[in-house]
């Protein structure tokens, strides 16, 4: 029943930056584990960022010191902050709920993605 919608990527040259959106249809988003996921033809999908439900973050080494998950509950909303962007960052991304409240626990709902390309 939960429907994520993503929202934000394009097309932007390397060193920029984009936000990704993600909004989610139940106001119960706000007690569960969010993330943001990737993946490119060929490759597996990767987890780029995650948050628990009371703010303790987690992000791929790849990304680390770029990215920035955040969210915002009264507008029930995740975000993803991509500064420094890279050529491989390229990818399809997709936000996801978990089905707990950290994300120890596994992907639930999954949006239908949002593409970012970035050119050198």
């Amino acid at each position: 029943q939960v429907q994520l919608v993503e929202s934000g990527g394009g097309l932007v040259q390397a060193g920029g930056s984009l936000r990704l959106s993600c909004g989610a249809s139940e106001r119960t988003f706000n007690d569960y584990a969010m993330g943001w996921f990737r993946q490119t033809p060929g490759k597996e999908r990767e987890r780029v960022a995650a948050v628990h439900w009371n703010g303790v973050t987690t992000y791929a080494d790849s990304v680390k010191g770029r990215f920035i998950i955040s969210r915002d509950k009264a507008k029930n909303a995740a975000y993803l902050q991509m500064d420094s962007l890279k050529p491989e960052d390229t990818a399809i991304y997709t936000c996801a709920q978990y089905a707990g409240r950290t994300y120890f626990s596994a992907p639930a709902y999954w949006g239908q993605g949002t593409q970012v390309t970035v050119s050198s």
